[in-house]
Parts: C-alpha cells; structure tokens; sequence
C-alpha cells in the first residue's frame, strides 16, 4: 500500500510539473507572438504652394507666407501599417548648413501632413531664432522629419530651397536714445560699481549697429550669487535712474533675455578671464562668451 501511494504521489507531481512547463511554454509562445516587428516605412515627399521665393512685408505680416504638404511615411510593422501617431518636425536652416546649424528652427506639427505658416512667424523664426539680417536676401532650405514615439524611427523628406527677405520689425528692447551703452558693476576689473566715476576704457560698448553693442570685458570671476560678481548696462554714464537688467535673475551666467529698467542684475561669470558681451536689442537677447 506505501508503495502504491508512493507511485500515486509520484504521478501526481509529474502531472503537475508537467503542466506547469507546458503553461510556461504556451505564454512564452504567446509573448513571442505578441511582439510587433517594425518592416519598413516611405521617406515622406514634401510639397509646397510656393516655389523660388517666399514674399514677406511688414505690411501684409498677418496674412500666409507658404503652406507645406506631406505624404504619409506609412510605418508598417508584422501586425499592418502603424496604428501608433506619427508626429512631424518642419526643419528650416540656411543653404549650406544641412541642417546641422544650431540656430536651426523645427517646428513641430503633431499627426497633421500639412502646415501653413504666417509672414509673422516665418519671419519671427528668421530673424530671432536663424537670426538672419533682416532687409537682405537670404537662402534657406527646408524638409520635413517624420517619427513615431520617443522620436524614435525617423524618415527625412525630400529638402525644397527658396529665397527670402527677412523684413525689419520693431526690436523688442528699444535701444538706448544716447547711442551709447556702458556696463557697471561689482567685478573690481570692471569698476566695483563705478558709474559716474572714472570710467575705464572697457566700460564703454562698441555700437555695431542701431540695435546691437559689443564690449569686451576681463573678469576677475567668483561668487555670481552675490553683488560684487554681478553687473547692469546703463544708457548714460553717471545716471543711475535707468539700466538694461533682468528679472530675478532668469538668466544664467552665458546671458538670455533683458528689458529697459528690469530689476535684477546680470550674473558675472565664475571662471576668471576675457569675454565678448553681445547685447542685441533686436531680439531682446544678450551674451558673454570667453575668448
């Protein structure tokens, strides 16, 4: 009887052991299907309602400067062509550039296969993100990216090349009325807040244009948290009642965004040594690079 029970409970954890390892293989089989592989997709064709040239003015700013059309890339995969969404990136750079110009603009159009874009945005994107001259003819090409989650699996479209005139709006900080621009500030290299006193040579920006200054400057670096290693351009030497700034400090040591009588300082660079500061009212926009 012991051994017949024995064989009994023998059987029984062979059955068990054996369904166990035949459920383990049906769901590794079923996992295995469930996998979804990527075939292929058509690199999208990119057309346009313009060819040649783009016109832009400031008089007709409000109306449509080009629209753009694109046929779907059809990402297909084992189970059919993609039911995920497919987004698109419109890339516009300089000719000659391929794309890899860090002022390049993308502009993204989510699942849409077509976007129109207005002479305020075109030119928008020209001036202060390319930030191309405006009243000058310029080249420019443009494609379109398409991409499925993540940005994953990207088709580059055909490129289409125009040529476009950015024309001039109204800067977004208005210069200064002197035609002058001086830095004041904390770094005893520059003056330790020396404004109406003996100005240094340095103090002084260089006017490039109506609406851009250059200046190069020697830090002596450090604690940009604190006044000493901080800075302001003013407008008129001596006067203390306006000043070029920024707002809480939303600007990193490199530069960023600044307005006319904002109210907080520029932040000086930590690394001790000489930089070109760029001040570019057009864009509302200043920078401090090392030399």
């Amino acid at each position: 009887m012991i051994t017949n029970k024995l064989i009994t409970m023998k059987n029984i954890f062979k059955f068990l052991f054996i369904s166990v390892l035949l459920t383990c293989t049906i769901m590794s089989c079923s996992k295995e299907e469930a996998i979804d592989y990527y075939l292929g997709g058509t690199n999208p064709v990119l057309s346009s309602s313009l060819t040649g040239s783009i016109p832009m003015s400031y008089a007709t700013a409000s109306s449509n400067a080009i629209s753009f059309s694109w046929t779907n890339p059809n990402y297909t995969f084992q189970t059919g062509v993609s039911s995920q969404n497919v987004t698109y990136t419109l890339q516009i750079d300089t000719t000659g550039s391929n794309f890899t110009n860090p002022n390049m603009k993308s502009l993204p159009v989510p699942t849409d296969l077509g976007v129109t874009i207005l002479q305020s945005d075109l030119n928008d994107y020209l001036l202060n993100t390319i930030v191309l001259l405006p009243g000058v003819s310029h080249k420019v090409e443009m494609r379109v990216v398409s991409s499925l989650t993540n940005n994953t699996v990207q088709l580059y479209s055909n490129v289409l090349k125009f040529a476009v005139t950015p024309y001039a709006i109204p800067p977004k900080v208005n210069p200064p009325t002197s035609g002058k621009l001086f830095i004041v500030g904390g770094d005893p290299l520059i003056g330790a807040w020396n404004n109406g006193g003996t100005m240094k040579p340095h103090q002084q920006f260089t006017q490039v244009s109506t609406t851009l200054y250059t200046d190069t400057v020697t830090f002596s670096g450090g604690d940009n948290t604190t006044s000493a290693d901080q800075f302001l351009f003013v407008p008129v030497w001596g006067d203390w009642s306006n000043k070029f700034a920024c707002v809480q400090k939303n600007v990193t040591e490199a530069g960023g965004d600044f307005g006319f009588n904002w109210n907080d300082n520029f932040l000086g660079p930590i690394a001790a040594g000489t930089y070109i500061i760029t001040v570019d009212f057009q864009r509302g926009k200043y920078s401090v690079a090392k030399q």
